[in-house]
């Protein structure tokens, strides 16, 4: 089996465009959550949202590279850009050496109802334009990056709702452990317009506290009353270490340990069953003692029923003791992009000795109050990271990240 390592991250959130911007929202612990006028104006129960600049792609790409992309894939346009970057790979080299992608994406909702749109004004669907498919495709992270990058390798979008980012991720390091692949560009992109969230906000799902945008999201707390959908892009750069090595990479990290399980139960509902096997999935296959684990970066989302269950969870797989923070307290949930920016997140926080806070986390009930939730920006040093993703129809993912040696 070879061994997975990361050689380079990308981002574009609401906390930060890019690696430097993200850092430092994350030691400040800065909100990137406002107030969306629009979504009252289209009926949203809630108006919260996380806030990303949709990018302007006409200085990097010719019109017909951008013809076939809507929000998520240029999203991640410019953080697989960023990453690409970072790990020293350019187009020639792609071009020349196989490397795959695989993206999580679950919705092009945005851009569907743009083109029905389209279709029903100009009763000629010949007028629509070509590139309505392409952006209208869940796949379309996948189709475009392929296309710009010339990428020759695995070549597929993953959808597995709010764990698509991290699964991604996972299923890279699965193919480049047994072999299938030296390198693959792995992430999550979630489109951020109001049209995604509509349904999720018929749910009763997200929280109602407009008064005070950055104090909505509560990972944790007591007084949660549910997610703030956010979004954007992450990209996170994966290969194996002979390949890494061999072209002179900077090693940043290495993926020791995915997990992966289904609830088979409830459409929605959070199970302790199907995350607790997800867990210890991922610590048997790191062949790492609970102890090792410095930090948890949880998927908790801000909702009465997830939260509890994880913190039970974290304390009967790792400890009761090991310091937990969810980032979606600053960012939101940024959904399909989640399990893959939280590890970016987590990443930055090991790179530079220090656990972001779980913002907002001010009294905790029974079941939180049993984990170690870092509610202050707190120094300290991180060999070893757990990160968690758990989605609609019991899908979980659970990544072990530790320092390169």
């Amino acid at each position: 089996m070879h061994r997975v390592v990361i050689t380079g991250m990308g981002i574009y959130s609401c906390i930060g465009k890019n690696l430097t911007e993200v850092r430092q929202s994350l030691y400040e612990g800065r909100s990137g959550i406002i107030l969306d006028p629009e979504r009252k104006e289209l009926g949203f129960r809630s108006a919260l949202t996380g806030f990303v600049e949709t990018p302007d792609l006409k200085n990097f790409l010719h019109r017909r590279d951008r013809v076939g992309m809507h929000q998520p894939a240029m999203f991640a346009y410019m953080s697989t850009r960023e990453a690409l970057e970072q790990a020293q790979l350019d187009v020639d080299f792609l071009d020349k050496n196989e490397t795959g992608i695989i993206f999580g994406n679950d919705s092009t909702t945005g851009s569907v109802i743009e083109t029905i749109d389209k279709a029903r004004k100009k009763k000629d669907n010949t007028l629509i334009g070509s590139g309505d498919i392409f952006q209208n495709m869940n796949c379309t992270v996948n189709m475009n990056l392929a296309t710009i990058y010339k990428l020759k390798g695995i070549n597929f979008t993953l959808s597995a709702a709010c764990a698509s980012g991290s699964h991604s991720i996972g299923m890279g390091y699965l193919l480049i452990r047994q072999g299938l692949q030296e390198r693959v560009i792995c992430g999550g992109a979630q489109e951020i317009n109001p049209y995604a969230m509509t349904s999720f906000d018929g749910l009763g799902t997200f929280s109602t506290r407009e008064s005070n945008p950055q104090k909505a999201s509560r990972p944790f707390d007591k007084n949660r009353d549910g997610l703030i959908p956010s979004g954007g892009a992450a990209t996170v750069i994966i290969e194996s270490l002979e390949a890494a090595q061999r072209r002179g990479a900077t090693i940043l990290a290495e993926i020791v340990g995915y997990g992966f399980s289904s609830n088979g139960d409830h459409i929605s509902n959070p199970s302790f069953d199907g995350q607790h096997r997800s867990l210890l999935m991922a610590m048997n296959q790191a062949a790492i003692k609970p102890s090792e684990i410095d930090y948890v970066n949880a998927h908790a989302t801000s909702t009465p029923a997830g939260d509890g269950i994880e913190a039970k969870v974290i304390g009967e797989v790792i400890s009761h003791q090991v310091p937990v923070s969810s980032t979606k307290s600053m960012t939101g949930h940024e959904c399909w992009m989640a399990g893959a920016s939280e590890v970016i997140y987590s990443m930055l926080m090991m790179q530079n000795n220090f656990i972001a806070p779980n913002i907002n986390f001010e009294e905790p009930d029974d079941d939180t109050a049993t984990i170690n939730v870092v509610a202050q920006t707190k120094e300290q040093n991180i060999n070893c990271f757990l990160s968690n993703s758990f989605g609609f129809g019991g899908t979980n993912s659970a990544l072990i990240v530790r320092r390169f040696k």
